[in-house]
C-alpha cells in the first residue's frame, strides 16, 4: 500500500471530524423539528382548536405548521443520511472544489473555512478553533466556488456587492 502524506491523512481526519459535527448539528435539529413537529401535531387535533365558525382557522393553521415542521424533520433526516455516506478524500491543489472540499476562502485579508456539503447548507461548525460554514453547490457562493482550484482569484458576488478573493487553500 502506498504511503500517504502526512498533511493529506490529516486533511482527510480533519473532515471525518468536520463531517461528525455537522451530522451531531443536524441531530439536534432533526430532535428540534420533531418535537416542534409533535406539538404541532397535538395542537391542530386539540379540542380547543376547533372551528367554531368557518372563519375560525386555528385548527387549519396548526394543521399547516405541523405538516411544515415533518417536511422539515423529513429533509434533516435525508441530509443526515447523506453525511453519514458521504465519500471523503483530500484534493490537491490542482483538482476543482467539488461536494467533499474544505475550502479556505481569503478575501478583504481575513479567511474563512467553507466545507462543501451535498445538504444542509449553513449549519456551522467549529473546527481546531475556527468557525466552518457548510455551503452546496447549489448556493449562489457554492455555484461561485465550483470548479475553481487552489490560488485561483476571483470577484465573488455577495448580494449586490462584489469582493475580490482568493482560494488559499482546498483539502
Amino acid at each position: 500500500m502506498p504511503e500517504v502524506a502526512p498533511h493529506i491523512l490529516n486533511s482527510v481526519l480533519n473532515k471525518h471530524a468536520i463531517v461528525r459535527k455537522i451530522i451531531a448539528a443536524l441531530h439536534a435539529s432533526l430532535e428540534i423539528y420533531t418535537r416542534s413537529a409533535r406539538e404541532a401535531h397535538a395542537g391542530a387535533t386539540d379540542e380547543q382548536n376547533k372551528a367554531e365558525n368557518k372563519y375560525d382557522t386555528r385548527g387549519l393553521e396548526a394543521g399547516y405548521l405541523a405538516r411544515g415542521q415533518s417536511q422539515q424533520a423529513a429533509e434533516v433526516m435525508q441530509a443526515i443520511q447523506r453525511y453519514e455516506t458521504l465519500p471523503l478524500r483530500a484534493f490537491t491543489a490542482k483538482e476543482p472544489v467539488d461536494v467533499g472540499a474544505l475550502v479556505e476562502l481569503e478575501r478583504g485579508g481575513e479567511r474563512t473555512l467553507y466545507f462543501i456539503g451535498p445538504l444542509a447548507g449553513g449549519v456551522e461548525v467549529e473546527s481546531d478553533g475556527r468557525s466552518v460554514l457548510v455551503i452546496t453547490p447549489q448556493s449562489p457562493m457554492g455555484r461561485q466556488l465550483a470548479g475553481q482550484k487552489q490560488g485561483a482569484q476571483f470577484k465573488i458576488q455577495i448580494g449586490k456587492t462584489s469582493e475580490s478573493c482568493r482560494i488559499a487553500g482546498v483539502s
